[in-house]
């Protein structure tokens, strides 16, 4: 464990140096200990694969106070007992070219049927490993089939709910933003919305499967998502 400055009125947790479950839950759960014992001048935390952000007030607390307080929490860290993980299904349109516009580009390169891509990442559950890049973007794992180099090219512009993969990892793309990911789909869902009462759909340490639906159905929960008539599916 390692403690950087990050600025001065924030440092960093440095907790493992892989991306792997067992760091991330170590995050996790450092992340959890802070907010459970109320850590006085601490303002805010940001979860990363294998690191912590600590905000804290200068006026409140030290960053050598913080250091050694942080210190002695992290040894209970083993013991911490997390919260139950939430249960989220994404609906996901993957079988309209304008919604999955690399689907088939990424199933020759994975040497895959489109079909086949398909299955396989709605088979699997993905950890939320943490949320960054855009608002409510959530960093996900990928099953290892689907391991694909990112695109040659980044494009300048993703639509919102673009559900890609690349590289060991999949994403949603909340807003319009570049991206270097091969589109497979697009969910009707809204992963971020600053004018709801929590703004961001997932949070770490979230599980997540996504559930493949017609372009019909696809429209029909745009429409409810708009209308601010439809619930997702969480668990």
């Amino acid at each position: 464990m390692r403690f950087v400055p990050a600025g001065d009125v924030a440092l960093s947790i440095e907790l493992g140096d892989d991306i792997s479950v067992e760091v991330n839950t170590r995050v996790r759960a450092l992340e959890y200990l802070i907010g459970q014992k109320g850590v006085p001048g601490v303002t805010e935390t940001v979860p990363s694969y294998r690191s912590l952000l600590v905000y804290y007030d200068p006026p409140v607390t030290s960053y050598d106070a913080l250091c050694d307080t942080l210190h002695a929490l992290a040894a209970q860290i083993e013991s911490a007992v997390l919260p139950p993980p939430r249960h989220v299904e994404i609906p996901c349109c993957y079988d309209d070219p304008e919604l999955g516009f690399d689907l088939a580009d990424a199933a020759r390169r994975l040497a895959l049927l489109p079909g086949e891509v398909v299955r396989l990442h709605t088979s699997a559950e993905y950890l939320v490993y943490f949320i960054g890049f855009t608002p409510g973007l959530p960093y996900m794992d990928l099953p290892e089939r689907l391991t694909i180099a990112r695109l040659d090219t980044p494009r300048t512009k993703t639509p919102p709910g673009s559900v890609s993969i690349g590289g060991t990892q999949c994403c949603i793309y909340p807003l319009d933003s570049p991206g270097g990911f091969w589109v497979l789909g697009r969910t009707p869902l809204r992963l971020y919305d600053p004018d709801a009462t929590e703004p961001t759909l997932l949070r770490a340490g979230d599980r997540v499967r996504f559930r493949a639906i017609s372009r019909a159905e696809f429209d029909r929960v745009a429409a409810a998502v708009e209308a601010r008539t439809y619930t997702a599916a969480i668990s």
